[in-house]
């Protein structure tokens, strides 16, 4: 298990309820040994105007799981932060709901690399995203 931080999907859900993950419907849905999941609504908040899942949100689903696997990776006071996140969006989505999940490419002592994939609920990869994360300490 890669985790330092004990935390539930209760918690997570909690903490998600204030802030850019509860205003768009995020959920927290799985915590695995070496892996994170999240759900997001294909819904009138993250469309664009032509009716598909707007790319920024993908970008806010990706950014959003690889943060919350950082924390779960940092210790103590450390703080964890986004600092870089590039994204291929592959296929579009329209309805439901898309799925993202979340694996470490590097856990560092000061940065972080993460891989998120997306998918449609037809199981169809429809973004990839890599995040690069700073460690902070006070």
């Amino acid at each position: 298990m890669i985790w330092k931080r004990e935390v539930d999907l209760k918690q997570l859900s909690k903490m998600a309820q204030e802030c850019m993950l509860g205003h768009i419907g995020i959920e927290i849905t799985h915590i695995g040994d070496d892996y994170l999941e999240g759900i997001m609504p294909v819904d009138k908040r993250t469309k664009q105007p032509f009716g598909i899942l707007h790319g920024g949100a993908s970008v806010v689903l990706a950014e959003s799981l690889g943060s919350i696997a950082g924390y779960l990776c940092s210790e103590d006071k450390q703080r964890v932060v986004g600092i870089e996140i590039n994204a291929n969006h592959i296929r579009s989505a329209s309805q439901g709901f898309v799925k993202g999940v979340c694996k470490p490419v590097h856990i560092g002592r000061r940065q972080q690399v993460w891989n998120i994939d997306i998918f449609n609920q037809e199981g169809q990869l429809c973004c990839t995203s890599r995040l690069t994360t700073a460690v902070l300490s006070d």
